[in-house]
């Protein structure tokens, strides 16, 4: 059987984006850049979307856990610890980091500027999304510049792993 390896690698991405969201969801909350609260909660509705728009097109973790061995969800998974190592190996320990900004950089790149599965229709709400307004306040509208900086130094991670990502070959 053949695999669409762009697929195969955008349901690891969505997963990985997924997993991020859920270990940190509303733990924005925890303001240590004392950013206006109206815009941790907004932000937050803007992960709970996107969280429910991953749901939408990705199955239960559980399944990808139960049929590992089959080769199309080996190689999913295969490509979700190429994007997990890749961020781990980038991110120093202990290091502060933005998980909001890193998983919305991340689907920002493949979906709008790699503009991967440009004409599939089941990731419609991804390819449409205006990621530009999230970004201008997140970044030029933010008054925070160590907020703003840390922001940045997500978007240019993501910059690194998602070509990388790009560039992978699924064994």
């Amino acid at each position: 059987m053949i695999l669409n390896i762009s697929k195969i690698k955008t349901e690891a991405l969505l997963l990985f984006c997924k997993d991020l969201i859920l270990s940190y969801q509303n733990n924005l909350n925890e303001n240590s850049f004392e950013i206006d609260k109206e815009i941790i909660e907004e932000f937050n509705n803007i992960s709970n979307d996107m969280l429910k728009q991953i749901s939408n097109v990705t199955l239960p973790n559980q399944y990808y856990l139960q049929n590992r061995k089959h080769y199309k969800i080996k190689s999913i998974l295969d490509a979700y610890n190429f994007i997990n190592n890749e961020i781990s190996t980038n991110l120093k320990k202990n290091e502060e980091f933005n998980p909001s900004m890193l998983y919305f950089s991340l689907l920002a790149l493949w979906f709008k500027e790699l503009n991967k599965e440009s004409h599939s229709k089941e990731y419609i709400y991804f390819i449409l999304y205006p990621y530009s307004f999230v970004y201008d306040k997140l970044l030029v509208k933010m008054q925070n510049q160590d907020f703003k900086r840390l922001n940045i130094k997500m978007i240019e991670l993501a910059e690194k792993i998602i070509y990388k990502f790009d560039s992978y070959n699924l064994k």
